[in-house]
């Protein structure tokens, strides 16, 4: 699972800073349309834990415990709650909220898999 640590981790930095500049056309789009969600806001939230979730998952992928898997599964999750209440107007969301919601269950197969051999 390292490398899957490893890819995870980079594909979510890169993919945070596609959401970062998605949330910041989104946010542009609301105040400019009048329009009364907070889509640009949430956005914004999930790229900062899809960035620090990225670096997590690179920064314990060598860890013998479950300590940075744990901390993976309740950013990724915390990301994707965020993803999933929002997406009215800034419809990705939902998108970048399954990506989050499949990393986070990959690192509670980890942790299983972890104990399995424990």
């Amino acid at each position: 699972m390292k490398v899957f640590k490893l890819v995870s981790g980079i594909l979510s930095i890169v993919f945070s800073l596609v959401v970062l500049f998605q949330s910041a056309a989104a946010g542009i789009g609301e105040s400019l349309g009048g329009a009364s969600s907070s889509d640009g806001a949430l956005g914004f939230f999930v790229a900062i834990l899809m960035l620090s979730g990225g670096i997590v998952s690179i920064a314990v992928r060598g860890m013998k415990k479950n300590g940075g898997n744990i901390a993976i599964v309740v950013i990724y999750l915390l990301s994707a709650l965020f993803a999933f209440t929002g997406g009215s107007y800034f419809k990705d969301l939902s998108v970048w909220g399954t990506f989050c919601l499949i990393i986070a269950v990959l690192a509670i197969v980890d942790i299983f898999k972890k104990k399995k051999h424990a």
